[in-house]
């Protein structure tokens, strides 16, 4: 891939664990990935009350996803993390269990974490929205 991203952290703002709080694309190209859900290959929910289980099932869904559309975890350009909890202590594992993932890097570039009270399917704890810039 040719495409040129530029993750910046302004002296002004606060400092981050990992993330960035500005991502600049010089692409024309992007893919939108749907979230990525704990379901396996059938559509069955894993990991019921796991959160561990879950993100690793988020993570293989969006190695998946991202090598359908030729990308790696160092080309997504923007993600969205949602949790089922308000607690900042399952938050902080959810994101250090995420940058530790396979597709880690994904996380080093414009992120926002939501704690929420219902994700889609019923038992479902996590789960990772992305956006990708592709070659040209």
């Amino acid at each position: 891939m040719t495409e040129k991203i530029t993750r910046i952290n302004p002296e002004q703002l606060h400092q981050t664990p990992g993330y960035h709080h500005v991502t600049v694309v010089e692409v024309g190209r992007t893919a939108h990935l749907a979230g990525q859900c704990p379901l396996d290959g059938n559509g069955a929910l894993v990991g019921a009350g796991s959160f561990e289980t879950q993100i690793d099932q988020v993570v293989a869904n969006a190695s998946v996803a991202l090598a359908a559309v030729s990308a790696q975890p160092q080309h997504v350009v923007r993600s969205v993390i949602y949790v089922r909890s308000d607690d900042r202590d399952v938050l902080g594992a959810v994101w250090d269990r995420l940058i530790d993932s396979a597709i880690g890097p994904a996380f080093t570039t414009a992120s926002t974490m939501l704690g929420v009270t219902r994700l889609g399917f019923s038992g479902q704890l996590v789960e990772v929205d992305l956006t990708v810039a592709l070659s040209d």
